[in-house]
């Protein structure tokens, strides 16, 4: 049952923002109860009424990584990634409205349009200028939908495993959330989180269980089931070759050639559509490349970084 469960789970993948006026940044009391998972380094930021949790790692000047998670997953997805490069880039890395510790939107914000208002918003609360972008399945949805329509805001796109083309038989109308996925989403339960987040790696011997913890840690935070399972029931993917083209700013995109999540053959159709996307397709990897490949990630998006024009 759980095998059935995944894909649908899966496709629905992660993100963040909101539109709205510049907001300040709050003192981190100001968001949820004290955490073991919080540090120095996490802030929170009010976005259109919704207090965001997000992490901001680096040299203050240095170039802007805003890396945006998936579908049920949080910032803490990019750890291994940004220990490997936070000492040349300023590693900036949110909780989506739902996840992890920014916690529900008490105005059900869920649909895809939301998510990229929500984003918009966030990098209009920080000032962020002329970041590179990356983003993992629904965080890679989010993220170019986002370039797509603010093309003079972003330098950049990472593209890993991103949602676009249909899957599972959604289009643009959603799917209903069958009782089980929901039963999933809200409850949590141990080995089915595990049966899943192993499922999205090529080699689920590298999925430790502190990280498992940590994941089952965070959809069980408070409200965030729910969310999970009205984002699912919102969740949508018209054609998007149109929105695809308009995309023009350079994008890698990266694919793990085992992900049982998204077809790895979708990252063809990808580059078809957007004028400035190269593929590299990683051996031996799953859905998951920043968790079970962060070597060779970090090393790609330090390479691909470097050829980019200086922000102004």
């Amino acid at each position: 049952m759980i095998k059935r469960i995944i894909p649908v789970v899966a496709v629905c993948v992660g993100l963040l923002a909101c539109q709205g006026a510049e907001s300040p940044v709050e003192d981190i009391s100001a968001g949820v109860a004290a955490s073991p998972y919080l540090t120095g380094a996490d802030h929170y930021v009010d976005v259109d009424g919704l207090s965001m949790r997000y992490r901001d790692e680096g040299p203050e000047d240095a170039p802007i990584l805003l890396m945006v998670h998936g579908f049920t997953f949080s910032l803490e997805t990019w750890d291994a990634v940004a220990d490997r490069l936070t000492p040349g880039y300023r590693i900036i890395r949110p909780d989506l409205p739902g996840h992890g510790l920014t916690g529900p939107d008490i105005q059900d914000r869920y649909t895809n349009e939301d998510t990229v208002a929500f984003l918009s918003g966030f990098i209009n609360a920080l000032g962020l200028s002329d970041p590179v972008i990356v983003g993992n399945s629904l965080g890679g949805l989010v993220a170019w939908r986002y370039a797509a329509s603010h093309p003079d805001r972003v330098r950049g796109l990472i593209l890993i495993s991103p949602g676009g083309f249909s899957i599972n038989g959604v289009t643009e109308e959603p799917v209903p959330v069958p009782k089980m996925v929901e039963l999933y989403l809200t409850q949590a339960p141990e080995a089915g989180v595990s049966a899943a987040t192993g499922n999205m790696y090529a080699d689920p011997q590298k999925l430790a269980e502190e990280r498992l913890t940590q994941i089952r840690d965070m959809m069980l935070q408070p409200g965030n089931g729910d969310a999970f399972v009205k984002r699912a029931g919102m969740f949508t993917l018209p054609p998007p070759e149109t929105d695809l083209a308009g995309v023009g700013v350079p994008t890698l995109i990266i694919w793990g050639d085992r992900d049982k999540i998204i077809p790895p053959d979708h990252g063809s159709g990808f580059v078809e559509a957007m004028p400035q996307a190269i593929l590299k397709l990683y051996e031996n990897a799953g859905h998951l490349p920043q968790e079970e490949t962060p070597d060779r990630l970090a090393e790609d998006i330090h390479l691909f970084t470097g050829g980019l024009a200086s922000p102004e």
